[in-house]
């Protein structure tokens, strides 16, 4: 167990086909540290209950996996050893399609789940630790060989002999791993941490969005009407009645030059142009790729071709609120997304929605923009913790800040 530790730069370093590393580190190749490296078993997913289950490359997020989550499978080859293809504690699995390069390391023995065959499973010796090398396969120098070893422009699989001529600095002790191991793994631990928080301001904000959306604030009569029971004071509106959807036009890509401006897809931002098209803030709803999706732009914006945005016609909406129950109605729940090849605007302006009145729409929306916020800190938490892990990674797997264990 580390319980103390102190940084330091190192003073002595030796020039590696990896850059500099310290004197006292080795580089090593993965197929000299691994005692096996070998391709997973082609089985197929299926919804029964069967003795078996299965890990996938689509199962494999963020460098970790949602093991309660992992189908039901059969084998579809003949093998004579199906033993081999059990995940256990220590080994190292790698996407080599799909999520190409992405890996995880499994933390414990799971005598009925196997790997896919468009996976790679790698068993280390007992000179590296697993983690020390989970976290190597997620550094610069690792994404550097594999995408420098692809055929194309694109990431688009890697196979045996690739991995196994990884060049990896392996420092001189393994409590020197441990030490670079845990410091790694706090950060970790904190972003963890906070995606629990993210998640439960997301459960918060989905529970306020069907409260006051649907029942309002401080109501004590309701009322029955064709889209549902809402408060008394409510009116039932068509859509079409509160806004008009209106076209986005086309700007190619080679245009997006830098610009002030966000350019503005069906998905949400794409770039950036040095014009706008609309004046913000406003509403861009999906017309085609994601049907129905709605994005809030605080600023003046385009909006392409892909997209309608958001022209209220009466002053007696909130375009906040209205951000909100649009988020909360998504004409896709509609069957609308069904309609090809898009969004058609005339659909969604026949449809009916609850009105409240405008003190009500604005208070419901600066609860639902107080979530928002507090949601907005949390990812910008994250993201500064990932550019921490990230730089940290760089300086202690090349041994540029070296770690002292007391």
């Amino acid at each position: 167990m580390i319980s103390m530790f102190t940084f330091y730069r190192g003073k002595h370093f030796k020039e590696t086909p990896i850059g500099k590393i310290p004197e006292d580190w080795k580089i090593k190749k993965l197929e000299n540290l691994a005692v096996d490296i070998y391709y997973g078993i082609t089985a197929k997913a299926v919804e029964r209950k069967t003795n078996l289950k299965m890990l996938r490359t689509t199962d494999i997020k963020d460098y970790s996996i949602d093991w309660d989550n992992l189908p039901f499978c059969e084998i579809t080859e003949k093998r004579s050893k199906l033993s081999k293809y059990f995940l256990k504690k220590g080994d190292l699995i790698v996407a080599r399609a799909g999520t190409a390069g992405v890996s995880v390391l499994v933390e414990g023995d799971f005598d009925k789940v196997i790997f896919g065959s468009y996976l790679i499973k790698i068993r280390l010796k007992n000179e590296v630790l697993p983690k020390y090398i989970h976290y190597f396969f997620q550094s610069d120098i690792y994404w550097y060989h594999i995408i420098s070893n692809q055929a194309g422009s694109t990431l688009k699989n890697i196979n045996l002999p690739i991995l196994r001529s990884l060049k990896i600095p392996i420092p001189s002790s393994l409590q020197e791993q441990k030490a670079i191991v845990h410091i790694l793994s706090t950060i970790d631990e904190a972003i963890q941490k906070t995606n629990e928080i993210i998640e439960k301001i997301k459960r918060l904000k989905r529970g306020l969005m069907q409260e006051l959306l649907t029942k309002g604030i401080g109501h004590k009569e309701f009322k029955n009407t064709e889209i549902g029971r809402m408060p008394k004071e409510w009116k039932v509106v068509k859509i079409g009645n509160v806004l008009s959807l209106e076209y986005g036009k086309g700007l190619p890509e080679r245009k997006r030059v830098p610009g002030s401006y966000p350019v503005v897809g069906s998905n949400g931002i794409v770039g950036y142009h040095n014009q706008a098209l609309v004046k913000g803030p406003g509403i861009v709803v999906g017309r085609k790729g994601t049907i129905g999706a709605v994005t809030w732009i605080d600023s003046d914006f385009w909006p392409i071709d892909t997209t309608y945005y958001v022209k209220t016609k009466t002053s007696k909406v909130s375009l906040k609120w209205l951000f909100y129950e649009l988020t909360y109605l998504n004409p896709a729940r509609f069957r609308l997304a069904d309609v090809v090849p898009g969004l058609k605007r005339e659909l969604v302006h026949a449809l009916k929605m609850p009105f409240p009145p405008l003190p009500e729409q604005e208070k419901i929306a600066e609860i639902l923009l107080t979530v928002d916020k507090m949601l907005e800190v949390e990812r910008k938490k994250r993201e500064r913790l990932k550019r921490i892990k990230k730089a940290m990674m760089n300086l202690l797997l090349t041994g540029k800040i070296r770690v002292k264990v007391r």
